[in-house]
């Protein structure tokens, strides 16, 4: 059925929708944590893949300590939908060995009430051994987009 819905995204997503970036302030409450940041989902062009920015950071990264990469951004009138994909090589920390990680991302924002819930899987490396292996699912709350 999740299939058949993201199908129907594809199939009906506006093309006008996305001209613009569109501009989220975000809230994740975690326990007695709570983190603010900005979230930027610059859609796709003929020229540029579809960008995601936290604080101004680009969610593209490729360095020597791994890579990530915004996979798929699809923005209809009622949500946008962000797939990012990490991976992180073998490392050495503490005099620990840990082997190679990957973390994939799923974002859902429904554009009318600011509600995003991400799930996050994370398989092996330094991050499995410290937050735990398997998916985890969060909540957190963005106001509306700037409208221009």
């Amino acid at each position: 059925m999740k299939c058949l819905h993201i199908l129907f995204l594809l199939i009906f997503a506006t093309p006008a929708l996305a001209a613009e970036p569109l501009v989220f302030n975000c809230e994740r409450t975690e326990k007695n944590y709570i983190e603010t940041y900005e979230l930027i989902v610059s859609p796709a062009s003929k020229t540029q893949k579809a960008k995601v920015f936290v604080d101004g950071r680009d969610l593209d990264q490729f360095n020597e300590l791994g890579r990530q990469t915004s996979k798929n951004v699809l923005l209809t009138e009622s949500t946008i939908l962000i797939s990012i994909e990490a991976y992180f090589p073998p490392e050495s920390f503490d005099g620990v060995q840990y082997g190679a990680g990957t973390v994939k991302t799923v974002i859902s924002i429904n554009r009318s009430t600011g509600q995003l819930r991400k799930a996050e899987t994370i398989q092996g490396g330094i991050l499995s051994a410290s937050l735990g292996e398997g998916t985890k699912t969060y909540q957190e709350q963005c106001t509306f987009p700037k409208k221009p």
